[in-house]
């Protein structure tokens, strides 16, 4: 089943996590991964295996908590318009705890406007449905973070259901156990492209390399500095007990 998009009044009326998708063609999809046994923990959620192989991509721009996998082409597939590969690729990310709560209180915000529940006065929202306002909140924060993804790492998203993002874990029982202002670590897969606008010069990759290597020269010769001076040190030492 593909997400389709969703008015957050409509998502607090069906009292549920109800889909959502973005402008940049990304949309989530259920995932059936969510029973698979996993083995790190984050709060309440356990994160499903990062599967075997792959080629592990650098990001463009440093992403903080951020990894991603190119698992690779599938029976050639291209894109039509840029005739660009598309592949398949993996990401462990993390939605930011002040984000999911910025995004809460617009939820919130804009649902009172409408909201008219049975019991309730005009504008209030129940406790019964504060839940699906945080899963819904999670939901497009987990969203925009894979958005920030695809540019870090230097890629191009897939419009529409082609760009669909598999979040791996249960966003429920994210929602269920979460603690406002906490962030999300969860995993993810989509198809994309890599945009050749974005990769890095071959200027810039010499100056990345010069670089490193002069890191590395440099911390070379302070540690040959130090055995240098312990040595003379433990000469000198010698010297004095031997007068």
């Amino acid at each position: 089943m593909k997400y389709s998009i969703l008015s957050v009044t409509a998502a607090i009326t069906l009292l549920s996590l109800m889909p959502i998708s973005s402008t940049f063609g990304f949309m989530m999809v259920p995932s059936a991964a969510s029973v698979v046994s996993s083995t790190r923990c984050f709060g309440t959620v356990t994160l499903v295996p990062e599967p075997e192989g792959g080629d592990e991509i650098d990001a463009v721009v440093p992403m903080i908590n951020s990894r991603m996998k190119n698992m690779g082409q599938k029976l050639d597939e291209t894109d039509k318009e840029s005739g660009l590969p598309i592949y398949s690729f993996w990401l462990t990310s993390e939605a930011d705890g002040a984000y999911v709560k910025e995004i809460r209180t617009k939820v919130l915000k804009d649902a009172s406007k409408n909201a008219n529940f049975p019991g309730f006065r005009k504008g209030q929202i129940p406790p019964y449905a504060q839940p699906q306002m945080t899963g819904f909140a999670i939901q497009e924060s987990i969203i925009k973070t894979c958005e920030s993804a695809v540019d870090a790492f230097g890629l191009k998203s897939l419009p529409g259901s082609a760009g669909s993002v598999e979040v791996l874990e249960d966003v429920k029982e994210m929602s269920a156990g979460y603690k406002q202002g906490a962030s999300l670590q969860f995993t993810a897969t989509f198809k994309a492209m890599v945009d050749p606008e974005k990769q890095p010069s071959k200027e810039e990759e010499v100056v990345e390399e010069a670089d490193v290597v002069e890191a590395v020269v440099v911390e070379e010769v302070a540690e040959e500095a130090a055995v240098v001076e312990e040595v003379a040190e433990e000469a000198a030492d010698d010297t004095q007990t031997s007068e």
